[in-house]
């Protein structure tokens, strides 16, 4: 009797023991459910909210066309573009400041640093842009400012932006007839520029104004590339 009352109860036991197992993986696999549509949930607000997964959609270009100041506001009011940085690009000097980078003791020239959807605005259109509002015909130099840290220059961050960016020399050299000393050269690390430098012409237009007046930076562009509309302008 002792014997069957043991078996019985290990049968029961073992018994119960499989139930509680099934049991457990059915809760398992009932979590692992609501993960899995926990998980589509939120991929799914991502792509609906706006902007949510633009970042990797979006792509970085850098021009260096003398004072910074005047390089933002061209690409800002081009569509597709999200946001325009002024800084320091081109030198060996780790955490430049302005002081530093325009005592021209740096090696860096001052640039703007473009962050744009290649789905509203090609990068073709940029160096457009890009080249109507410099002087690719004066090394060293952009208008009133001169020395290596104010140089022209297009910094690419991969192949393709490399040979539009050749090509696009080739074709502004063929244009003006003249030898351009814009240089192409793959970007190096960017260093964003002083809090009070960013969206100068926005924070300060009467300043910024003056300045590009003094400068005679639009009489020279104009001589460059005549009388139309630059690009990117309005």
């Amino acid at each position: 009797m002792r014997m069957r009352g043991q078996r019985r109860a290990a049968t029961t036991g073992e018994t119960g023991a499989t139930a509680d197992k099934t049991t457990a993986r059915g809760v398992t696999a009932i979590r692992g459910a609501r993960r899995a549509w926990a998980l589509g949930v939120l991929v799914g607000l991502l792509a609906w909210v706006p902007g949510a997964a633009d970042a990797q959609t979006l792509a970085k270009a850098t021009f260096a066309g003398g004072c910074f100041w005047c390089m933002e506001k061209p690409f800002d009011e081009l569509d597709g573009v999200v946001s325009t940085t002024s800084g320091y690009i081109g030198g060996k000097t780790e955490k430049p400041t302005y002081e530093q980078v325009s005592a021209g003791v740096t090696g860096h020239t001052e640039a703007v640093q473009v962050v744009y959807d290649p789905r509203k605005v090609t990068y073709a259109k940029l160096l457009e842009v890009f080249w109507r509002n410099i002087d690719p015909l004066t090394a060293d130099g952009q208008f009133c400012d001169m020395g290596s840290q104010y140089r022209s220059g297009i910094f690419v961050h991969d192949e393709t932006q490399r040979r539009l960016a050749e090509e696009s020399r080739r074709g502004v050299a063929q244009r003006l007839g003249k030898p351009i000393v814009t240089e192409v050269t793959t970007a190096s690390t960017f260093w964003p520029a002083e809090d009070y430098h960013q969206d100068y012409y926005r924070k300060n237009p009467a300043r910024y104004t003056i300045y590009r007046a003094a400068c005679g930076r639009d009489a020279r562009l104009e001589a460059i590339w005549g009388t139309t509309k630059r690009a990117g302008t309005r």
